[in-house]
């Protein structure tokens, strides 16, 4: 099997990018609630509802415990993994961005004229982890259920 067939044949690594992508989707959608306005850039942007590095790595534990089993070694190891970047997500790059508003408007009272323009929105609330948390999943498991890798796919709409 070559890297890219295999690559493709890897169900976990799909799904979970998949729940990334509608995670990231979503932020427009959810923008445009709070804002009234739809901003497709914000796609390419960190922070925000919701996280998709939640929704990312939920996804691919979910997907890992689902495929080798809940009791596996490798599952605990996904658990630890997740844990890690959802608190990074909702606390180190949360309070990085607190860090950055704050700098931003020392800098504008010291030098009206300052061009400094640090990025504000790096992490997440602990209640945007949580719907990532969540969607992740919500994505995969039906996915590996349901419909299986990207070959599967392929074979669904070629047949």
């Amino acid at each position: 099997m070559s890297v890219f067939s295999a690559f493709m044949d890897n169900s976990v690594l799909f799904w979970s990018l998949l729940s990334c992508l509608f995670a990231q989707f979503f932020k427009i959608i959810f923008n445009f609630f709070s804002t009234g306005k739809i901003r497709f850039g914000i796609m390419f942007e960190t922070g925000g509802m919701p996280s998709s590095h939640s929704a990312l790595i939920t996804g691919a534990t979910s997907g890992i415990g689902f495929q080798l089993g809940f009791d596996n070694p490798i599952f605990a190891l996904a658990i630890a993994v997740s844990l890690i970047v959802m608190y990074d997500a909702s606390g180190v790059r949360k309070s990085a961005g607190i860090q950055a508003k704050e700098i931003n408007k020392l800098s504008k009272k010291l030098d009206p004229k300052s061009e400094l323009d640090l990025k504000e929105t790096l992490g997440h609330t602990k209640f945007e982890v949580l719907v990532g948390s969540l969607l992740g999943p919500l994505i995969t498991l039906p996915g590996l259920i349901f419909i299986g890798s990207p070959h599967q796919i392929f074979d669904l709409i070629i047949k």
